[in-house]
Parts: structure tokens; sequence; C-alpha cells
């Protein structure tokens, strides 16, 4: 018996129609995406977020009334099962670390191709995180400058060598059948690394995952 595969139902927020139209009339022609609402700043986004529940939001940054980034940190609070994903211009550092902070599970610039905020929209959506490779570089120089290859108690001690490699692949946005073809195990053996190292470290985000990767250099981007 064949299943049709649940659409994945995208929350559009930007300032601008233009964008707003363009975006949703590529997303709108695959089959298995749909935007089911749309927001012009960060309160609407909040209003139309609690309503719809969306699998994902496209969130812009600068917007009027509330900006995207304190609207994401808003449905993160109240809607921790609604994914966020920033679709912005900006690519400074100063950007990059305040989106990760905000609770974001990924960031894509503007200029990226179709295909990209696609894989973007799918990964997050399956439990993943996604930093395009230009932003996660931005974001493991920072803060190898600014917090050295370990933190103070020596955490990164506490993984073993495969669950710091579980680590730098989900740093990576990779899924767990990926990680499990990679390393040639089950997918459950996987699961079962990804429940250790969240218990270890006592973070259970995979943005917060991410953030410690990248801050303990165990993250392996390109």
């Amino acid at each position: 018996m064949n299943k049709r595969k649940k659409k994945i139902r995208l929350l559009l927020v930007d300032d601008h129609p233009v964008v707003r139209r363009g975006i949703r009339s590529c997303l709108n022609n695959l089959e298995h995406l749909e935007v089911v609402g749309e927001a012009v700043d960060g309160e609407e986004a909040l209003t139309q977020a609690r309503q719809l529940q969306p699998d994902v939001v496209l969130m812009d940054i600068d917007m009027p009334k509330m900006s995207g980034l304190d609207a994401t940190r808003q449905i993160r609070k109240e809607l921790p099962q609604v994914r966020v994903l920033i679709l912005s211009v900006h690519s400074n550092k100063h950007y990059v670390l305040q989106i990760i902070q905000s609770g974001a599970h990924g960031y894509v610039l503007k200029d990226a191709s179709l295909a990209d905020l696609v894989r973007a929209i799918e990964s997050i959506s399956g439990g993943e995180a996604f930093f395009s490779p230009d932003v996660s570089q931005i974001v493991l120089n920072q803060y190898l400058a600014e917090a050295g290859a370990t933190d103070e108690d020596g955490a990164p001690g506490r993984l073993t060598s495969r669950e710091r490699e579980v680590l730098a692949m989900i740093a990576e946005g990779q899924s767990n059948k990926e990680m499990a073809t990679k390393l040639g195990v089950g997918v459950r053996t996987i699961e079962t690394h990804r429940e250790r190292v969240m218990d270890k470290l006592n973070i259970h985000t995979v943005a917060g995952l991410t953030k410690y990767a990248i801050a303990n250099g165990i993250a392996r981007l390109e």
C-alpha cells in the first residue's frame, strides 16, 4: 500500500512582498513543500506560527515591529516543535552568532540556490541543523578565536572518540541515516550515540550541539 509523503508545511516571513512572492512561487512548485502562510514582521510571524503550527518557519532578520531574531526566540520558547530557518542577506559574524544564540535550527543566505534552500528545509524538518558552509566557517573561526579548542573543565574529554565523531557529523547537518552509512553501523546505533552525547553534555537540541561542537573544535566543517 503506497502512502503519500506528508508535505512539509512552511510559514514564510519577510517584509518585502516581492521576496515572499518569489519564494512562494518556487517552493509551491515542489510537491513535498507547501507554503501555508505568510507574515510581514516578527509579531505577525508569532501569531501565524501559533495558529498554523507549521513544520518550518522561513524567517528574515530585519523587519519592523519585532525582528526575526526576537520572533525566533519566542517561537522556540512557545512552540519547540516548530523549526526555524533563517533566510537573510547578512553573512557577517555579528549576525551569524546572534542567529545561533536565538535558537534557530539553520541559516541560509538569500543568494543561495533553490536546491540549497530545499535541502536546508528538508534537513531541519527532519530534525537536523543546516548552516551553509560559508556561514559555518564564520562561526568556527569566531569560536576558535575566542574559546580555543576546549572549554574550562575539559568537557570534550568526557566523550568517546566515536561520540565526538558523531557530534561532528551532527554539526555538519548530516542525518542519522547518512552517519550510519558513513560509519558502517545501524541507524539505531547512531541514535544511541546521539542520546549519550546529549546526556553527557546536557544539551538536547541540534542547534545547541552544533554550537558546542564549533566552540570546542570538534566540528569538521568544509
